[in-house]
């Protein structure tokens, strides 16, 4: 399956994204957000176009990349 369907295929089952990149943070309500499919797919996707490492999904929530203030918060 090619990445870009693997991600929005991911991402249409999630109503929550958390992303990491190097030390910011986006966390975004998926059901609620102005942010359009493109926009949302250059915050998962890595320069070669894979989905970026790691990533998770727990419950309705999406967790890509890795900060490790980020991961507590999500997994308690």
């Amino acid at each position: 399956m090619h990445q870009k369907s693997h991600a929005l295929e991911l991402l249409s089952n999630a109503s929550r994204l958390h992303v990491a990149k190097g030390k910011k943070v986006v966390a975004l309500d998926l059901n609620n957000t102005e942010l359009s499919s493109d926009e949302i797919l250059k915050l998962v996707l890595g320069p070669t176009g894979n989905l970026r490492a790691p990533t998770l999904r727990v419950g309705k929530t999406l967790v890509v990349g890795f900060n490790e203030e980020m991961y507590a918060n999500v997994l308690g």
